[in-house]
C-alpha cells in the first residue's frame, strides 16, 4: 500500500485554519480569520474579526452603512490585528494566513510586527484606494504576497462526520 497523495499543502491546511477562526465572527456580513504560523509550522495565533476584548456584541453596530458611529467601521478589530495582539510569543519573520487581502491599517500592523510573509484567498478590494495603499507599502516593506487558489472546504468536515456541528 502506498501513501496518500492527495493530502493538503502547509497554506491550504493553515487557510483551513484561518477559516475556522472566522467562524468565530458574529459579524452577519464578512467573517474573516487569520492563523499566525512559523517557520517550523507552528501555529503562533489565530484571531477573527470582531470588537475589542469586554466590548459587547449585542452593543455595538453591525450596519455597513450610515453614520460612522452607527457602523461597525469605527469598533470592529480586523482578524490580522487580532491575531497579532492575541499572540504571546513574537511573530516576526511568520507568515500569516488570511481569508481577506489585509486592508491599509493592517498591512501597517503587519509590517511593523515583523511578518514577513501573507497567504491570502480573496482580494475582492483589490483596485479601492484602502488595498492600493496597502500593497504599495507591504511591497515597499518586501512582505511576500501569496494568494492561495485551493483551500479546505469546512463543509467536508460534515461530509466525512455527519454528526458534526458547530
Amino acid at each position: 500500500m502506498s501513501k496518500r497523495e492527495d493530502v493538503l499543502s502547509w497554506d491550504e491546511y493553515f487557510m483551513g485554519l484561518a477559516h475556522l477562526s472566522a467562524k468565530r465572527s458574529k459579524d452577519p456580513n464578512t467573517q474573516v480569520g487569520a492563523a499566525i504560523v512559523d517557520e517550523n509550522h507552528r501555529v503562533v495565533s489565530v484571531g477573527y474579526n470582531g470588537l475589542p476584548k469586554g466590548c459587547s456584541d449585542d452593543e455595538f453596530p453591525w450596519e455597513r452603512e450610515g453614520d460612522v458611529l452607527d457602523t461597525k467601521y469605527a469598533f470592529v478589530v480586523h482578524a490580522e490585528l487580532n491575531a497579532i495582539l492575541n499572540s504571546k510569543w513574537p511573530v516576526n519573520n511568520c507568515t500569516i494566513y488570511v481569508s481577506l487581502f489585509p486592508c491599509n491599517e493592517c498591512a501597517k500592523a503587519i509590517i511593523q510586527s515583523g511578518i514577513k510573509r501573507i497567504v491570502y484567498e480573496s482580494d475582492k478590494y483589490n483596485g479601492v484606494d484602502t488595498n492600493i495603499a496597502s500593497k504599495r507599502m507591504l511591497k515597499a516593506a518586501g512582505i511576500e504576497l501569496s494568494k492561495l487558489q485551493n483551500t479546505i472546504d469546512l463543509n467536508i468536515i460534515k461530509t466525512i462526520n455527519p454528526e458534526y456541528s458547530e
